[in-house]
């Protein structure tokens, strides 16, 4: 499980089936892998379990924040913080498609609509900022110039959570920042082991760089809220409302500055590193599958017609949205879920003891071959409409699902959508030859190393 998870899980599905139990470090693991049984964990038998052992330990990068707080706490944090999620918020004072509920659709955002909705606006909204991050970084490119995609993507992340959800200016700091999350995740592997937690308690070695990466990443976090605090005003951003929000159910409970500083945590690492790679590798993916480069470029030249792209254009691109879909397919960044039983569970005819822990893969989920055919191909197509309609729901979940999925999807897809639409549309990304890239799971589905990548201008763009 240490040296290889991705093939552990690929082998437990293919030899064992939908339902198989294996001990790790003495400890009962139920691995699920089948839709019905994902659902019954996320979904209709949520309230029997809480979050496993990996978000347990993830605490100690993220504290009590979304990702990892239980119970009561989970749901007046949530209460608070969904505001700040809100459609006029993502997308401005315009108006909205038809709504989307994700355990319905398996894919989009709450507000996505269908291709051709319309009434999306561009007034204001984390959709104005993301389109014109994604502008600046489009007109940075330079024909023929080798780039890192993967450092590319986590820089152009950073500055859009930076400005949307902080009302701040990060891209000077984005590279230490980035250094700091990197040293951070990269050590949450060893925090795994059987031993891990005594290790990062030790005042050298993993456990001293792991917190030096923390101390960093928190400095750029109290100085954010600090600078919120003296400003006393709305500015728009997520930071403004964790602030200033107030629990309706609870008159005057409002969150410490330490509750805001572990959501504020999560939600840099939900919003910048999450989406850096899924668009690292979509690019990747892109670059080894011409049919599918060739339909995205003309579908954004037919709906575009040359001007940059727009949230209100997002409906109306349901090739890139597929391309997107696909990606996260073979590539989820979030990678596995882990749940542990808080009472004994029935799961596909065998009782899961309490106490013991029960994971799904969406690695393993989205390479089934009984929903996906040739899985390990590259195919934004599986995503039509139709093909669509006849997987099972919960196939498929890279955000997750029931009560706790991310209450950020709806600002990723928008932002995904909006990176790739600008990019694409004047720039064909090329991979240098003779690159080994493999993905590295840790908490997030990182690739191993760098993806060095030449920039071409397109034909007849300017």
């Amino acid at each position: 499980m240490r040296r290889d998870p991705l093939r552990l899980l690929t082998s437990l599905a293919r030899d064992h089936g939908d339902i198989a139990r294996f001990r790790l470090a003495r400890q009962p693991v139920t691995f699920v892998n089948h839709p019905d049984l994902i659902k019954a964990v996320l979904v209709t038998q949520h309230r029997s379990f809480m979050k496993g052992r990996g978000l347990q330990r993830a605490k100690r990068l993220l504290g009590e924040g979304l990702l990892t707080s239980e119970g009561e706490l989970h749901a007046r944090q949530r209460r608070l913080s969904q505001p700040a999620f809100r459609p006029e918020r993502i997308m401005g004072s315009g108006g909205y498609g038809e709504r989307v509920d994700h355990a319905e659709s398996g894919a989009r955002g709450d507000f996505s609509g269908h291709a051709g909705s319309e009434g999306y606006g561009d007034s204001g909204g984390y959709g104005a900022v993301m389109a014109e991050r994604a502008r600046r970084l489009r007109d940075h490119w330079e024909d023929g110039a080798t780039i890192d995609v993967w450092r590319e993507m986590m820089r152009l992340t950073l500055s859009i959570v930076g400005t949307t959800l902080f009302a701040t200016e990060v891209e000077d700091e984005a590279d230490e920042i980035g250094v700091a999350l990197g040293a951070a995740l990269g050590l949450f592997n060893q925090l795994m082991l059987p031993w891990g937690e005594a290790l990062a308690g030790l005042p050298v070695g993993p456990g001293r760089t792991f917190r030096k990466a923390k101390q960093r990443l928190d400095a750029t976090i109290d100085r954010m809220i600090a600078e919120h605090r003296a400003a006393g005003v709305d500015r728009g951003d997520l930071l403004s409302m964790l602030l200033l929000a107030h629990d309706e159910l609870e008159p005057g409970a409002r969150m410490s500055d330490q509750q805001v500083r572990d959501e504020a945590i999560t939600l840099l690492l939900a919003g910048h590193e999450t989406t850096a790679v899924a668009m690292a590798w979509t690019w990747f993916l892109l670059a080894q599958a011409p049919q599918a480069e060739a339909q995205l470029h003309a579908e954004l030249d037919a709906v575009l017609g040359g001007r940059a792209p727009q949230p209100r254009d997002w409906p109306r691109l349901p090739y890139t949205e597929m391309v997107l879909t696909e990606s996260m397919r073979l590539y989820p960044p979030a990678w596995i879920l882990g749940r542990r039983a808080l009472v004994d569970v029935e799961l596909g005819g065998y009782r899961v003891p309490a106490g013991s822990f029960v994971i799904m893969s969406q690695w393993v989920a989205h390479r089934d071959a009984r929903w996906y055919p040739r899985p390990e191909e590259f195919d934004p197509q599986r995503w039509a409409p139709q093909a669509r309609a006849q997987r099972p729901k919960f196939a498929y979940f890279p955000f997750g699902a029931g009560p706790r999925v991310c209450i950020g999807e709806s600002f990723a897809w928008l932002e995904m959508g909006l990176v790739l639409a600008t990019l694409a549309q004047r720039w064909r990304l090329r991979l240098v030859p003779g690159q080994s890239i493999a993905p590295a799971p840790s908490i997030t589905l990182r690739p191993s190393r760098a993806i060095e990548m030449v920039i071409e201008r397109r034909g007849g763009t300017a």
